[in-house]
C-alpha cells in the first residue's frame, strides 16, 4: 500500500479523527444521561456511569507511551478509532447500566489512545512557527465535534441506534483515511535535556513538580466538562426544561470556546499564560456562581453559558500550553499523560460531585460545584512560579 506522507493531509486526518471524538465524547454524557433519567436511575449513580468514560483515560494512560516507541503513530491512532467505533456500535444493543459502564470504560480507553497519538505527532512534525497554530486547529476541532455531538440526542425520536451508528461510521471513515498516513515514531530518548537515561518513575515526579500549576486547569476544565453534560440534562429534565431545550444549551458554552479559541490562546502569547489562566478561570467561577440564580431560566442560562464558554472554553487548550512552559521538551510527552491523568480525575469527580449536589440541592446548586473547580485552578495558578523560573531548574 502506497502512504502519504504530506503534511497537510496528515495534519486534515488527525484533526477529522479528533472531531469524530469529540462528538462522541459530546454525544454520550448528555444522551446516555437522559437515557439512563429515562429509566430512574439516580443522580448520583447516573453521574457514577458518566465518570466511567474517563476512568478509560485515566487506566490506559500510563501504558500509551511504550507501545507508542514501539509501533508508531498511526497503529495506536487506528487501534483508538476501532476501539471507540466498537463500543458505540454496541451501546444500543445492550441497554443496561452495567453495561453501558464497561462500553463507556472501553470509549475511554479507545479515545485516549487517539487523542495521545495524535497530539504528540502533531506536536512532534510541526514547524515551531506553525505549532500553535495547529495546536489551536486541534483544540478548535474537538470542540465542534464536542459542540456538534449533544445535538445528536434528537436523534432518539427517530431511533435510538441513529446516532450512536452515526458516529461509529465516523470512526470507520477515518480509520480508512489513517491507514494511508505514513506511519513516524517519537523519539526513543525523550530524557535528552535532563541528563542521562531517567527512570520513568524520575520523570513523572519531575513532571509533576514542575508542571502542577498547569495540571490544576486541566483538572479544573475536566471536572467542568463532565460535570456540565453529564449533570445538566438530569437536573434540566428535573426542573422543567425539555429535551430539545437541553441539546440547545449543552452546545452553548463550546460554541462560545470555539469563538474565542484562537484570540485567547494569541493572548496568551502577548500577556502570558500564567496571567491569562488568572483571568478566565477568575470570570469563570463568577459565571458559574450566577448561574445557581438563573438556573430555571433557558435565556438566562444560554446567555451564562455562552460567555463562561468564551472565557474558559479553551482552559484545557490553555493549561496544556501553559504545561508546555513549564516543562523542559524532554518532559513534554510525560506532560501530556500527566494532562489526560488530571483531566480524567476532574471528569471522574465532577458528574458524581454534580450528582450529590443535585439530590441534596436541587436549585441549582451543582453549579457550585464548578465555580468550585474554577476557584481551585485560579488558586494554583496564583500560587506558581513564572515559567521562565521554573524552567532553570529542571535538575533541582
Amino acid at each position: 500500500m502506497t502512504h502519504i506522507q504530506h503534511s497537510t493531509y496528515r495534519l486534515a486526518i488527525l484533526v477529522a479523527a479528533v472531531f469524530v471524538s469529540g462528538a462522541a465524547q459530546g454525544m454520550l454524557l448528555p444522551l446516555l444521561s437522559i437515557l439512563l433519567e429515562k429509566q430512574h436511575i439516580s443522580a448520583a449513580l447516573n453521574g457514577f456511569n458518566a465518570s466511567a468514560l474517563y476512568i478509560g483515560v485515566l487506566l490506559a494512560s500510563p501504558f500509551i507511551e511504550k507501545p507508542m516507541q514501539r509501533f508508531g503513530y498511526r497503529p495506536i491512532l487506528c487501534m483508538g478509532l476501532i476501539i471507540t467505533g466498537g463500543a458505540l456500535l454496541l451501546f444500543p444493543i445492550w441497554q443496561s447500566f452495567w453495561m453501558w459502564f464497561v462500553l463507556r470504560l472501553l470509549t475511554g480507553i479507545g479515545d485516549n489512545m487517539l487523542h495521545f497519538s495524535a497530539q504528540v505527532w502533531i506536536m512532534t512534525t510541526s514547524p515551531k512557527k506553525k505549532k500553535g497554530r495547529n495546536i489551536a486547529i486541534y483544540g478548535l476541532s474537538f470542540g465542534l465535534g464536542f459542540a456538534f455531538g449533544p445535538t445528536l440526542s434528537r436523534l432518539l425520536d427517530i431511533n435510538i441506534y441513529m446516532p450512536f451508528f452515526l458516529v461509529a461510521a465516523g470512526c470507520i471513515v477515518f480509520l480508512l483515511a489513517s491507514l494511508l498516513l505514513e506511519n513516524a515514531y517519537p523519539e526513543k530518548e525523550f530524557s535528552e535535556d535532563i541528563g542521562e537515561r531517567i527512570t520513568s518513575f524520575s520523570r513523572y515526579k519531575k513532571a509533576l513538580q514542575l508542571g502542577w500549576a498547569g495540571l490544576a486547569a486541566t483538572f479544573a476544565y475536566g471536572f467542568l466538562e463532565a460535570s456540565l453534560n453529564g449533570n445538566f440534562p438530569v437536573f434540566g429534565i428535573r426542573n422543567g426544561f425539555t429535551v430539545e431545550q437541553i441539546a440547545y444549551l449543552l452546545p452553548i458554552f463550546v460554541i462560545g470556546g470555539l469563538i474565542t479559541q484562537i484570540p485567547i490562546g494569541s493572548l496568551g502569547d502577548k500577556i502570558g499564560r500564567r496571567l491569562l489562566i488568572l483571568c478566565v478561570t477568575l470570570f469563570g467561577m463568577s459565571g458559574f456562581v450566577g448561574a445557581i440564580l438563573a438556573s430555571n431560566s433557558f435565556i438566562g442560562l444560554a446567555l451564562i453559558f455562552l460567555f463562561t464558554g468564551m472565557f474558559i472554553g479553551s482552559l484545557y487548550s490553555n493549561g496544556m500550553t501553559y504545561i508546555s512552559d513549564l516543562l523542559p521538551n524532554a518532559l513534554l510527552p510525560v506532560g501530556n499523560i500527566l494532562a489526560g491523568i488530571t483531566f480524567s480525575f476532574g471528569s471522574m469527580l465532577g458528574p458524581f460531585v454534580g450528582g450529590v449536589l443535585i439530590r441534596w440541592f436541587p436549585d441549582g446548586y451543582f453549579f457550585g460545584g464548578i465555580a468550585g473547580a474554577m476557584g481551585v485552578a485560579f488558586l494554583c495558578t496564583l500560587w506558581s512560579k513564572q515559567p521562565n523560573s521554573s524552567k532553570r531548574h529542571i535538575n533541582g
